[in-house]
């Protein structure tokens, strides 16, 4: 496993980020506990605006939350999965991460069509987990199968009223890729690295 010998605490630094830009929001929304409408419009994913061109909204979505519960609720599951990245990925790794998941469920949800309005983190927030979860697994070399099987079990327990589920469901498909991926290049090298050095145990 990797740790990140830096010690970041790039989960802190994330959580940060998103309460500035909640502080932002509400500032602009003149309200701390519920997000306007007008700043949801701006700031979320408008699948109609995205389709006419306004792609930047499938990045600031990832840190937009639509009120206090919204917020508070993603952050305390970006702390628990979050430190637990850090403990396995390099900080670029982390970041990739984070990232490619929030972008892959906001993608995800242009196919709920036009009319579709969403935002919050929790598509990067499930990547994180995805990519934890199958990588531990791969690593240590069992099957990946438990892991698939966690993972959408979670994804299920997640659905309900308002939620947007294909965010959740791309951002988690994202990071299991990627962890599978990082986890089977490092394990090939930790091999090929061993093969190598027993092999020159016969020469002096």
């Amino acid at each position: 496993m990797h740790r990140n010998s830096k010690g970041s605490m790039l989960t802190y630094v994330i959580i940060a980020f998103n309460l500035i830009v909640y502080g932002y929001t509400s500032i602009m929304s003149g309200n701390v506990i519920v997000t306007s409408r007008d700043v949801i419009l701006q700031y979320g994913q408008v699948n109609l605006l995205v389709m006419n061109g306004w792609y930047w909204q499938l990045f600031t979505a990832i840190f937009v939350h639509v009120d206090i519960v919204h917020l508070l609720g993603n952050m305390v599951f970006l702390l628990i999965f979050g430190l637990r990245t850090e403990e396995l990925f390099s900080t670029f790794e982390y970041i990739a991460i984070y990232l490619l998941s929030g972008l892959t469920g906001n993608l995800l949800t242009l196919l709920l069509g036009p009319e579709m309005i969403s935002a919050g983190a929790s598509g990067a927030i499930f990547g994180l987990f995805g990519a934890c979860t199958i990588y531990i697994r791969r690593t240590v070399g069992q099957s990946i199968m438990g892991a698939l099987l966690y993972s959408f079990f979670l994804l299920v327990i997640s659905s309900g009223r308002n939620v947007n589920i294909l965010a959740h469901l791309g951002g988690l498909v994202a990071g299991l890729l990627v962890g599978y991926v990082l986890a089977t290049k490092r394990k090939s090298r930790i091999v090929y690295e061993y093969s190598y050095h027993t092999s020159l145990d016969g020469y002096a």
